[in-house]
């Protein structure tokens, strides 16, 4: 297990896009729904617990730089942003395919920010507490707060930051979360946005230990239209949460001296 994640660092690590957006999509049974309690009071789905991407992108892959496409359709930017990214993206691809990925703020072991976070290359351990959903990760051991039923900020008094403001409310048996305030310099797959980007999650069970997170971004001076992706998880009770902090010196890959990356040699790794 632990192997397997330290494949799936290499990949994240290498590539700030590297996550697929999927959707579980299994029957939902009753333990999906809130469950009545007594009068009108519901309670809300237990979402705890620690969550892998699911159906996994990476399984049976072997410890190689790894690209994966941008999720659903892509992002409708308008011009000039749509020919800025397209170009970003080209260069991208060229760098994955000789072998030497660029640089990005994961391999410079920053934040991934909102919504990359959510992406769940590494597991994501939730927190359901009364007022609050925290979000651990163990790619960078990340930290994002959600804040239940407390009203969303005036965008002028939300410090910018990797994971913005997060406001949530439950509708029958869906967190819905609204983020603003994310950096304008944090970006998702390389997609730029403005400091009025509005990122929405819709987060409910979908079967025995399934979740769908389905991420809409909004931001009117940058986007012709939302753009909406889904993320797939599973619930792995049996997976501890381990401590992951960036090393100077990391152990599968080197930064050379133009900036690019490679994969270390096997002489390298002894």
């Amino acid at each position: 297990m632990v192997l397997h994640k330290f494949t799936m660092l290499t990949a994240v690590a290498l590539s700030l896009g590297a996550c697929a957006a999927v959707s579980a999509k299994a029957p939902s049974p009753a333990q999906a729904a809130p469950a009545a309690a007594s009068g009108d009071q519901v309670t809300e789905p237990n979402i705890t617990g620690v969550w892998e991407i699911y159906p996994d992108p990476f399984a049976g892959d072997e410890n190689t730089f790894l690209e994966l496409p941008v999720p659903g359709d892509g992002p409708k930017l308008k011009e000039p942003y749509a020919t800025q990214w397209k170009k970003l993206r080209d260069e991208r691809d060229a760098l994955i395919k000789a072998g030497t990925p660029r640089v990005d703020p994961s391999t410079q072991c920053m934040p991934e920010g909102m919504p990359m976070i959510m992406g769940a290359i590494f597991p994501l351990e939730i927190l359901q507490t009364p007022g609050q959903i925290t979000v651990l990760a163990e790619f960078l051991t990340q930290t994002r707060r959600i804040y239940l039923d407390k009203p969303m900020r005036e965008l002028d008094d939300i410090n910018p930051s990797f994971y913005g403001f997060s406001s949530a409310k439950w509708e029958g048996d869906t967190l819905v979360v609204t983020t603003k305030g994310v950096k304008e310099d944090t970006h998702f797959f390389e997609i730029p946005h403005s400091r009025e980007m509005v990122i929405t999650e819709r987060m409910r069970l979908t079967g025995p230990d399934l979740m769908e997170n389905v991420i809409t971004i909004e931001d009117p001076v940058m986007l012709e239209e939302p753009y909406t992706f889904t993320y797939g998880y599973r619930r792995n009770p049996e997976y501890e949460m381990l401590e992951y902090y960036c090393e100077r010196t990391d152990p599968l890959f080197k930064v050379t001296e133009d900036g690019t990356v490679e994969m270390k040699t096997a002489d390298e790794l002894e």
